[in-house]
């Protein structure tokens, strides 16, 4: 028996009411596990059905919780199992009913109720079921908690694909990169094949970390093991090639591309967009139109990221403005935040204001900062300084906008202010994130923090920084102090600029690579100007192509130029 619409699982279960079948739980399966699981099912019909049976057996049970798991609101699984698992003939919990249970808690991120089910799961003497141990990982993992989900894993004696894929995935999500390779490598050497999830997880890590040589490694594998043509792999090596700075391979891998889905040219737009190839992103866009293929939310923000990073203000006017009229989407507050740093880039801080306080959604502190910053870097200090109280009338625990305020007072020389600042975030209980930028070396991935002499090279690197120095005088290069926000004496203010984490990872670079390797180097945060002009002059001065990821764009340095036209 086949059912292949709503409609004809109430009309088969209609008749067996009508012959007083309605309690044959073996004939009334199909239609129970259609309504519950199939994506033409209803959730509210399957519910009425579980409901008129005398004496549901586990599965009718376990469908349930598993078609509220997976649906829109999955609380409602919870909520099920809370209300019914009591029940005078309500079977026990089984191996099948914690791992829905669990999803529902992973998706939901509730901690709370996931260590009591975990709890339960122990009284049961389930805590060594392979599932619920892999399901455990996952809901420790969605909701934050990376040490349980460690705890866990360590447990195991017996750990399947699915059991590394979520300690590795939940690594990556929680912003331990290098960790998870170092997991990766480990699953391999225990002979386990990885899956497709993996891959896309491993790739995650080696895209946030830079590490290209690794995800060249990935690539191979997944050509091995005849996963590259997977569509979730294929754009996650767009993504990752994208951001280690290769763009011509990210291309090569969309091309090669049969099927392109949505997310395939998502992610092509947005990382020639992030490497300043502007034009080359909107052309694919619009062949992508040509396909007939709708664009997503995700699209829209990667044309105006392109319009953003080449400073077309009326065509970001024209995509935001046709984005819900021509697609149908509602502008988010990233579609109007690129908007509204396009303007501010652009010198438009006057039309930036006013865009943001005519925005039908509230404005953020991540609008206010970046109309801040924009008008730091134009010189408008007056604005920032009156804009400043928007900010801080924005309620927010994010560091970065104190840090933005510090900052703009030691611009002006407000060094009284500034120490306000600071000590409201002693307050809080806030810290700076610190400026590190990563450089991988032969498979090894270095990272660097400003003024870092913790490497094992340290020496080698500072005697090269000197050098650095030296050369950079004869070009003419005078250090922008103004970058330093401390109320120092200039001669310690030069020496914190030259020891800027991607100035210590270019020297590392320079000493370890030959002279025909592109140097890469990712930088969690906005590069200073400072260290922008400092890499045009090495570029020029080594020829050597640098190549730098930073927090906002990608940054092509090259006989003393960069692709960011100095529009950053």
């Amino acid at each position: 028996m086949e059912i292949t619409t709503m409609n004809h699982a109430m009309q088969l279960h209609a008749q067996l009411i009508k012959r007083g079948e309605d309690q044959n739980t073996l004939s009334l399966s199909k239609i129970f596990t259609f309504s519950a699981l199939s994506n033409s099912g209803t959730l509210t019909y399957a519910r009425q059905i579980f409901n008129s049976l005398q004496h549901p057996n586990s599965y009718f049970w376990n469908t349930m919780i598993r078609g509220y798991a997976a649906s829109a609101e999955p609380s409602e699984a919870l909520l099920f199992f809370l209300s019914t698992w009591q029940q005078e003939h309500a079977p026990n919990p089984d191996n099948f009913t914690y791992p829905f249970l669990l999803k529902s808690c992973a998706r939901l991120q509730w901690n709370h109720e996931g260590k009591q089910l975990h709890a339960l799961i122990y009284k049961a003497g389930l805590e060594s079921d392979r599932f619920i141990q892999n399901s455990l990982i996952h809901m420790y993992s969605s909701c934050g908690e990376l040490s349980y989900a460690v705890h866990v894993f360590e447990k195991m004696p017996d750990r399947d694909v699915v059991s590394w894929t979520s300690i590795i995935d939940g690594h990556v999500d929680d912003d331990q990169p290098i960790k998870a390779l170092k997991l990766f490598e480990h699953m391999r050497g225990d002979g386990i094949t990885p899956n497709d999830a993996t891959l896309v997880s491993v790739l995650r890590a080696s895209a946030d970390t830079g590490a290209l040589g690794i995800g060249q490694k990935v690539h191979q594998i997944a050509k091995q093991i005849g996963l590259d043509s997977k569509s979730n792999v294929s754009t996650a090596l767009i993504d990752m090639y994208t951001k280690c700075g290769c763009i011509d391979s990210a291309q090569q891998v969309f091309a090669a591309i049969i099927n392109k889905d949505i997310f395939a040219w998502t992610a092509m737009i947005s990382g020639l967009a992030s490497h300043g190839r502007c034009k080359d992103a909107i052309d694919l866009f619009d062949q992508m139109r040509e396909f007939n293929l709708r664009p997503d939310e995700r699209t829209i923000t990667a044309v105006l990221s392109a319009c953003r990073n080449a400073g077309w203000v009326g065509k970001g006017y024209y995509y935001l403005e046709n984005m819900e009229m021509i697609y149908g989407l509602r502008p988010t507050i990233q579609h109007y935040g690129c908007m509204a740093d396009l303007l501010a880039r652009t010198g438009h801080l006057k039309d930036a204001e006013e865009f943001i306080q005519k925005m039908p959604i509230r404005p953020d502190a991540v609008l206010w900062r970046t109309l801040i910053w924009a008008s730091k870097v134009h010189g408008d200090t007056d604005r920032c300084e009156r804009l400043m109280n928007h900010l801080q009338n924005v309620k927010t625990n994010d560091s970065g906008s104190y840090v933005l305020l510090g900052n703009v007072f030691a611009s002006a020389g407000k060094w009284h202010e500034k120490a306000k600042v600071r000590e409201l975030m002693n307050q809080k209980k806030l810290e700076k994130p610190p400026g590190s930028s990563k450089i991988e070396v032969e498979g090894t991935i270095h990272e660097f923090v400003a003024g870092d002499s913790c490497h094992q090279e340290a020496k080698k690197i500072y005697t090269k920084l000197e050098d650095i120095a030296r050369r950079l005088i004869g070009q003419g290069y005078q250090p922008k102090l103004s970058e330093v926000m401390l109320d120092i004496e200039d001669e310690e203010k030069t020496f914190q600029l030259h020891h800027h984490s991607e100035k210590l990872a270019v020297a590392f670079g320079l000493i370890k690579t030959n002279s025909t390797t592109k140097i890469r180097i990712v930088k969690n945060l906005r590069s200073c100007e400072d260290c922008h002009s400092v890499m045009k002059l090495i570029s020029k001065i080594y020829q050597r192509e640098i190549i730098i990821r930073d927090r906002i764009r990608f940054h092509h340095f090259k006989n003393g130029k960069c692709s960011c036209g100095d529009f950053w």
